[in-house]
């Protein structure tokens, strides 16, 4: 399990709500905990009046979302504010190098038609860039892990999802549902039927493959082959079953962000009803 959390805090009311259902596992787990605020550097900025409030702000911010604790901020072990200055997702990315740590948790806007935006420009770059696991957290949810669903393409950063996704559905006793959807145009179905159906083939054998692993783990898992566009079925699968937390792969790091996420990845982060965990690193446990 996470040993290291780092939040990504903006003072914004999604980031508010990342750090403190972060500080909440946190509490649960026994693991170390810190904030990082960047405020954007301005040429001269020592001194000058308009980086102490801002800086203030974000401090201050801190301070009142660990309030909303149901537990003194104190139980948290070492809850810790740091403050940079810099270009922001490189700066926490790299104070995520400095300190080791294994997960960022980063807030997401409510949804709307609009997903890219909502999860804004700082949250995909970190995602995008990130060498270790990001949490996604909508300013709307509270963090439950009793109900998990992978999705998943049998892709090598799929299968370091379903690891991490069948451990923590054994650490914490949840549920797992396991989907692979087949994305293919409507036009096949007509044209190449047989590879139509080699595709469900296949995606039945990747979620009975994932199957196979949890229940080596004593993890009891339900699969789905879904067809239709990949984004929109896993939507609908996270809310038919209830999810509590979505569970994808993701690539690892270039300076292609966007292209490294993945489009469907960044539709069902913009879109998602619950948190989204984007595994971007194998289990070492």
């Amino acid at each position: 399990m996470y040993k290291n959390i780092l939040v990504a805090f903006d003072g914004s009311e999604s980031s508010k709500n990342a750090l403190v259902q972060a500080a909440n596992v946190a509490k649960e787990s026994g693991c170390n905990i810190a904030a990082v605020t960047v405020v954007p550097r301005v040429e001269g900025s020592v001194g000058v009046p308009g980086a102490d409030e801002a800086s203030k702000f974000y401090m201050t911010s801190i301070d009142r979302a660990m309030s909303t604790l149901e537990e003194p901020a104190s139980a948290c072990p070492m809850i810790q504010a740091i403050e940079l200055e810099g270009n922001t997702h490189k700066a926490i990315i790299e104070v995520a190098e400095e300190r080791g740590a294994d997960l960022i948790a980063v807030g997401r806007k409510g949804r709307s038609a609009l997903g890219r935006l909502l999860l804004g420009s700082v949250a995909a770059r970190v995602i995008g860039y990130s060498p270790v696991d990001v949490l996604v957290v909508p300013d709307d949810t509270v963090l439950s892990w009793s109900t998990l669903l992978l999705a998943t393409d049998g892709s090598t950063y799929s299968k370091a999802a379903a690891d991490r996704a069948i451990r923590i559905a054994g650490h914490y006793g949840a549920g797992l549902k396991v989907v692979s959807v087949v994305d293919v145009p409507y036009e096949a179905y007509g044209d190449a039927p047989d590879v139509v159906d080699q595709m469900v083939d296949m995606a039945q054998g990747i979620v009975e493959s994932v199957k196979n692993k949890a229940q080596e783990f004593n993890v009891g898992v339900e699969t789905f082959v879904k067809e239709g566009p990949a984004q929109d079925m896993i939507l609908e699968l996270a809310n038919e079953q209830k999810a509590n937390v979505i569970v994808m792969g993701s690539h690892g790091r270039t300076g292609l962000a966007r292209l490294l996420m993945g489009s469907v990845t960044e539709k069902v982060i913009g879109h998602a009803p619950c948190p989204v965990l984007v595994v971007k690193t194998a289990t070492q446990e």
